[in-house]
């Protein structure tokens, strides 16, 4: 399954970030240290070319420490990024360090700014600049269009709104992006991010999960999991029944608001088999693709 979305201002804001970034010197993106991996736009290692990446781990007091610091260590290894997972007031010094030979010429800088919706891309710049000059919301996709901003003497900040992308291949990305709530809830069911979360959660962090649930056994299933939480909840319908929308609620709830501590729902050994896994699903998809279509052409000249 492929998961699309692409509203138009999404659309037009690639279109003039690829008309803009000839000017470009820097390019930053804010992700999420929850989930780095799947809150990376994979069109932006498309367009920055060869251009400096500073990749802002956001939203890290949300995160796993342990596997913050992992993430960092890998990005790192990466072509020409640097990665932090810190305050705003060691960007600008950081986006000089990248461009030295402009920095020391004083010559104007000019980075540009990008992240997924409700990344906390807006929250950043704000805090970088001092007084509200980004508009900021809960709701994703609150920024629609591009705007110029002055950081200090010879040194600019191009904001663009968040971006998702055409099509996300790694379902398991896309409901980590649910978990997260960078995406809508209405693009998946809430029970299925809930399951998704609740599975991910037993195998990771099943110490949080009896502490904070009173759970002396621990279920092995992740449906098992919410109706022992919802039946600790009082999430119980007459005849005894779990409400199991409403127990679904209360852990994505307590998972965003870090009611169960820092969490970090992906690591860089997991992403990488993925990446693997999808892959060769693709290429399966394409072959079948192909096979559907030589059969086809095959049909069209026995008929002749």
């Amino acid at each position: 399954m492929a998961i699309n979305w692409f509203p138009g201002h999404m659309h037009k804001a690639q279109k003039e970030i690829k008309e803009i970034l000839p000017t470009i010197d820097v390019v930053i993106e804010v992700c999420d240290a929850r989930l780095p991996f799947s809150s990376e736009n994979p069109m932006i290692t498309e367009i920055r070319g060869d251009k400096p990446l500073i990749k802002i781990l956001n939203k890290s007091d949300l995160a796993d420490p342990e596997l913050t610091a992992k993430w960092l260590a890998y990005l790192e290894s990466q072509h020409n990024v640097k990665a932090i997972a810190s305050t705003a007031k060691t960007i600008p010094s950081l986006i000089r360090k990248l461009v030295p030979n402009k920095d020391e010429t004083g010559k104007q800088i000019n980075a540009v700014i990008m992240g997924i919706p409700n990344v906390g891309k807006s929250t950043l710049i704000n805090t970088l600049v001092g007084k509200t000059k980004a508009k900021v919301g809960n709701e994703p996709a609150v920024t629609k269009g591009q705007q110029r901003i002055r950081l200090e003497d010879g040194l600019y900040l191009l904001d663009t709104p968040g971006m998702l992308w055409p099509k996300i291949v790694n379902e398991n990305s896309g409901y980590r992006l649910a978990v997260s709530g960078a995406v809508k809830d209405t693009a998946f069911e809430h029970d299925d991010i809930a399951c998704f979360a609740a599975e991910y959660l037993l195998q990771a962090y099943p110490e949080r999960l009896s502490e904070r649930y009173k759970l002396d056994e621990l279920p092995q299933q992740e449906v098992e999991l919410i109706e022992a939480l919802g039946k600790r909840r009082g999430c119980v319908r007459s005849g005894g029944h779990v409400d199991f929308h409403k127990a679904s609620t209360i852990l994505i709830n307590e998972i965003r608001d870090k009611t169960l501590g820092g969490l970090t729902f992906e690591t860089p050994e997991m992403i990488e088999e993925e990446q693997v896994h999808f892959a060769r699903l693709q290429e399966e998809k394409i072959a079948a693709r192909e096979a559907k279509k030589a059969a086809r052409g095959r049909g069209r000249k026995n008929k002749r």
